[in-house]
């Protein structure tokens, strides 16, 4: 099911038929140095976290992260959306994306989706983001589409400190 598109990408759910592509992105150098290593190996691990951790959180929270697919050819390149995260009061808008894509602009494009989505249709007024201290595109990303970066802050479960960003307040 598409949830919104942006110029250049369609964001959709995913499903347990993405397991392939989010092993590769789950594996790849780029997520496991700025979000971390999820422990997902083969594609049953993959399908196993699209069921648990990305469908789960559909069912639970409403949202969660939405598959990033190219218009132009149908590939999917990456993952944007929403989590709900234990320490934040607030959804934080998540993305990641292959390292093949990167530098084409498919994270500002997608993150402004997310947050315009999320603070219109769904109704969610104030929105976190997190990154770690070394992500500087990233925190590019975060600033050009309207978040203000709050300090540093510590999360249960993540082992060292993450930049802290706020929109909508």
């Amino acid at each position: 099911m598409v949830v919104l598109e942006t110029e250049r990408l369609s964001l959709r759910q995913v499903e347990l038929a993405d397991a392939r592509f989010m092993l590769e992105l789950l594996n790849s150098p780029g997520f496991l140095e700025n979000i971390g290593d999820r422990g997902v190996r083969d594609e049953d691990q993959a399908r196993a976290y699209i069921e648990e951790r990305v469908l789960g959180s559909y069912r639970d929270h409403g949202f969660g992260m939405w598959l990033a697919v190219q218009k132009a050819d149908g590939a999917p390149v990456g993952l944007a959306g929403l989590v709900r995260r234990e320490g934040l009061e607030t959804p934080d808008v998540g993305y990641a994306f292959i390292q093949k894509v990167w530098g084409r602009g498919y994270a500002q494009e997608a993150a402004a989706a997310v947050l315009a989505h999320a603070q219109g249709p769904m109704g969610i007024p104030k929105l976190a983001a997190i990154t770690t201290p070394e992500n500087f595109a990233s925190m590019a990303v975060l600033r050009k589409i309207g978040f203000i970066y709050r300090g540093m802050i510590q999360l249960p479960g993540i082992d060292r400190e993450s930049t802290y960003f706020t929109a909508g307040d």
